[in-house]
């Protein structure tokens, strides 16, 4: 459940709702807002607990939360959060169209894809140092020296950039360099990661699994939030079922799905949902289409020479392209995009 309390609310009073969630066996949360703060209590709650808790001085509102995840719920909040990174904003009616290498390679490639994105339209960069691969003999990455390389082609553009951490470790670094902390598929139930992420200042771009329930999902982003980082976008990228035809695949429902169960912004990545370079747009498009709040599109100006995930790089001819079909279809779903 979530105790909202009146503003005249002091710090006895929250103290007074912890002690008495805590009375009851469950774990509370407490969130301090700009207007109001509540205390998120953890736990499956009897109508005669909540009934308690309404009447303990200055509590405004006792909400019932009938879902396993509850900060995330459209039911705790109404309105759909809006991510503000630069002079970007996940969540609002301009869309994200982020683009970017998957892994950077070297100095050259990273400010062709950079140049690229921006002549696209994009408005934010993505890119890979840190690489998970399933074979330990394929290429990991070039560390820190390829978040080097990124920031320097995203502040170049003055564009967001957008790169996966994979170890609680590189946190620290990683904050240094980037301006939005991206949890990878293989790691979304990684439930210390999550933890340190939610504890940090940056937006997270949290992945769904391979072979995530939307649910599950969900309840990774509330390890972030509860960490007290509101600002969670999700990302739908395919998911492994038994067709073989494509690299993964795109859940198309889990867009609307999430956007009526959450009042987070969802983006889709196509480029791995897809794993072909010639099912990118038509996947971009229908996800737009289904009210994703943005893309995640991997380009590289040599796809064939690329290191990692060529087949499903788009050339830059190609970005642009794809960045006026999606700006149309932006106009037709009320949305818009520049470029």
């Amino acid at each position: 459940m979530i105790v909202v309390m009146k503003q005249a609310a002091s710090e006895e009073d929250i103290e007074k709702v912890k002690a008495k969630a805590i009375e009851q066996g469950h774990e509370p949360k407490v969130l301090y807002g700009v207007e109001r703060t509540v205390v998120a209590v953890h736990g499956k709650v009897i109508e005669d607990n909540r009934g308690v808790m309404r009447l303990l001085d200055n509590v405004h509102q006792v909400i019932p939360i009938g879902r396993s995840y509850k900060l995330a719920s459209k039911t705790y909040k109404e309105s759909y959060t809006q991510v503000k990174i630069k002079d970007l904003v996940v969540g609002g009616k301009e869309l994200a169209f982020i683009a970017g290498p998957d892994s950077a390679e070297y100095q050259e490639q990273t400010l062709e894809t950079a140049e690229a994105v921006v002549q696209a339209g994009g408005n934010g960069l993505r890119g890979g140092a840190f690489k998970p691969r399933t074979s330990p003999y394929s290429f990991q990455g070039l560390g820190e020296e390829g978040l080097v390389l990124l920031k320097e082609a995203a502040d170049l553009h003055n564009l967001p950039l957008f790169s996966e951490i994979m170890d609680v470790q590189h946190l620290e670094m990683m904050e240094e360099y980037v301006d939005v902390l991206q949890i990878g598929a293989r790691n979304m139930q990684n439930f210390k990661l999550l933890e340190a992420v939610g504890e940090s200042k940056l937006p997270v771009l949290l992945k769904r699994g391979m072979s995530a329930t939307l649910e599950e999902l969900l309840l990774a982003s509330e390890y972030i939030l509860t960490r007290g980082n509101e600002n969670v976008i999700l990302c739908e990228r395919g998911i492994r079922t038994f067709e073989t035809a494509t690299r993964n695949t795109f859940d198309i429902n889990a867009i609307p799905y999430l956007k009526m169960n959450t009042h987070l912004p969802v983006i889709a990545d196509p480029s791995h949902g897809t794993g072909a370079n010639n099912l990118v747009a038509p996947i971009a498009l229908a996800a737009i289409a289904a009210g994703a709040d943005g893309l995640l599109i991997e380009i590289h100006p040599r796809p064939d020479e690329a290191l990692c995930d060529g087949p499903q790089a788009l050339t830059p001819p190609e970005l642009t392209d794809l960045g006026k079909k999606v700006s149309s279809m932006a106009e037709v779903v009320g949305r818009s995009l520049k470029t």
